[in-house]
């Protein structure tokens, strides 16, 4: 039996009450997505954690020199502090969504939004970092490998230089988009639907 069996079922034994039962069905329709993005914000939480403890190995698995030991703490510095930022917003909001009754068309807007807001931020996260990523490259090869990259950089033009940094960018951002999209984008898509779907308070 089909949400639409269900709600002509009810409506005819009860036509008071249709338009409250309906809203309460559409409303546990929109609990599934919610609980898939909170599941997945919580393994988002652990991946991060994971990368970053990851990350404080480089100098050791590429053994860096001693200056450019330093250089990688400053960036990995830099990477810390933007995540922590990103971390602080990312467990207030998921906290907060558990500690509100999702059972009002209301609040499950403010889910909406806010998860929305949380996916903006996470892309700008992802930009940060691996534009952070891309400079300490670069830096690496300026103070480890400077003699085979200026030879590099004398046989290439300026143009194909410009070009790949901008093929660079598009990449980037094609991959950061597509996989907020699978991640959260198309459960946050249902919700929006519930949401429309259902009637103002």
């Amino acid at each position: 039996m089909n949400f639409d069996d269900i709600k002509s079922e009810w409506s005819a034994e009860n036509p008071e009450g249709s338009s409250i039962s309906t809203d309460m069905l559409k409303i546990k329709q929109a609990h599934t997505p919610i609980d898939k993005i909170r599941g997945k914000m919580k393994h988002e939480f652990f991946y991060q954690i994971f990368f970053l403890v990851i990350m404080a190995f480089i100098p050791y698995f590429f053994g860096f020199s001693s200056a450019m030991d330093q250089v990688f703490l400053m960036f990995y510095a830099i990477t810390c502090g933007f995540t922590a930022y990103y971390f602080i917003k990312f467990y207030l909001f998921y906290k907060n969504s558990y500690d509100m009754s999702l059972d009002t068309r209301k609040n499950i807007l403010w889910f909406y939004y806010e998860m929305k807001l949380n996916i903006e931020l996470y892309k700008a996260l992802t930009y940060i970092v691996a534009f952070i990523g891309i400079a300490f490259i670069a830096v690496y090869l300026f103070i480890e490998k400077a003699s085979i990259f200026t030879r590099i950089l004398g046989k290439l033009s300026p143009v194909y230089i410009l070009l790949n940094c901008f093929i660079t960018i598009l990449i980037i951002g094609a991959i950061t988009e597509l996989w907020a999209w699978y991640y959260y984008g198309k459960y946050l898509k249902q919700v929006k639907k519930v949401v429309d779907e259902l009637d103002y308070e």
